[in-house]
């Protein structure tokens, strides 16, 4: 039987080409990721990652190595594979903190991938597509330059556009931000804005309202779900939500209240990739298109949603984000990449990625 002997943890700065403005005073330009190793009795070594975004939800990177070490005596000598087993004895054992068991959960399910000798996304329910569409991000900045970003994207191959709104507290720039970039990419493309929780129900409404006659969705406007389903309201436009919805019970909430048009289903969030595949398979039931995607981080964690992608129904896959292709460095030199606004998961079993140890050097944290 497998074992777990030790756990090493390494604290490592992730650098955005862009910086990456959103409502609220939020942003993303260098942000720390945790990179987990669960090393076993014969030799394997499974990854797990997690990179929580300052101020963004109830999480940060350097509260994961506290939380692990408290959950150590849990991991070392327990049987990795089979992970929601195991997950659930650490929900037990420290209830919450779902952002730093999100790390360990990836990490046994490439273990149990290895010892099945199998892809992750044939564990997840089977791969349903080979490659899946990205979505482009585009950083809360002049409306023109939002514009030009997005064009840039396009010619890429991308069909899908996030537009971040909110950082200058100007509905109307807003309203311009939406029709500028989706003048830019034309007819047919899905456009999105989102202002990440910074916008009153007011505002938001100003906004959707002024650009009703335009095919755009709304992204989690407000900080709960219930102004988010009166902005739904207010303007006639369809609602994805991302912060608000990040359990069962939220799912579960905004479907009755008729504000999930669609849903990012973000492995840390939720609580690593078991938590995520029950959120999806509820999605699955409820009808809610999906982004399949993580809060930020680099190559693990790309991988691991990727896996969990491909193994969606691509009729309900919105899209999913090739995170590591935001940031520098790429922690995997045979990491994930996108083609032609597509991506696929990882070759090869587990999660089919693994670090270079030697980038990384010694970790921060060994547990044994």
């Amino acid at each position: 039987m497998t074992r777990i002997t030790r756990i090493s943890l390494w604290h490592v700065p992730l650098t955005s080409h862009q910086a990456y403005y959103m409502a609220d005073g939020k942003a993303c330009d260098t942000v720390e990721t945790v990179v987990l190793a669960l090393d076993t009795d014969d030799d394997l070594t499974g990854w797990g990652e997690v990179c929580p975004i300052p101020h963004y939800l109830p999480a940060y990177a350097r509260g994961v190595a506290p939380a692990v070490e408290d959950m150590a005596e849990v991991l070392l000598g327990a049987d990795p594979i089979g992970p929601e087993a195991l997950m659930a004895r650490l929900d037990r054992h420290l209830p919450g903190h779902v952002y730093a068991k999100s790390a360990i959960d990836i990490a046994l399910w490439d273990l149990t991938g290895q010892v099945a000798g199998l892809p992750l996304h044939a564990l997840l329910g089977g791969r349903r597509a080979q490659t899946m569409p990205l979505y482009h991000s585009i950083t809360c900045i002049a409306p023109a330059e939002m514009a030009r970003i997005a064009r840039e994207a396009q010619a890429q191959g991308i069909t899908q556009f996030q537009v971040k709104l909110g950082a200058d507290a100007d509905w109307q720039a807003d309203v311009e931000r939406l029709r500028l970039v989706r003048e830019a990419v034309g007819d047919g493309p899905l456009v999105y804005g989102d202002w990440n929780c910074g916008a009153t129900s007011l505002d938001a409404s100003r906004v959707g309202r002024a650009v009703a006659d335009l095919d755009v969705m709304l992204e989690q406007p407000c900080a709960t779900i219930e102004d988010c389903a009166r902005v739904r309201a207010a303007t006639g436009l369809p609602m994805k939500l991302d912060e608000c919805a990040h359990d069962t019970a939220s799912l579960l909430a905004a479907h009755a209240l008729g504000c999930m048009d669609a849903v990012a289903v973000k492995l840390s969030k939720f609580g690593g990739l078991s938590a995520a595949r029950r959120a999806r398979d509820l999605c699955l039931h409820l009808g809610a298109k999906m982004c399949v995607e993580d809060t930020w981080g680099s190559d693990i964690t790309t991988a691991a949603l990727l896996h969990l992608g491909a193994a969606t129904e691509p009729a309900r896959l919105m899209n999913v984000c090739d995170l590591s292709g935001y940031v520098a460095p790429r922690l995997a030199p045979d990491g994930p990449t996108r083609k032609g606004g597509r991506i696929a998961p990882p070759d090869g079993i587990g999660l089919g990625v693994a670090p270079d140890r030697e980038y990384l050097g010694a970790p921060d944290v060994i547990l044994d």
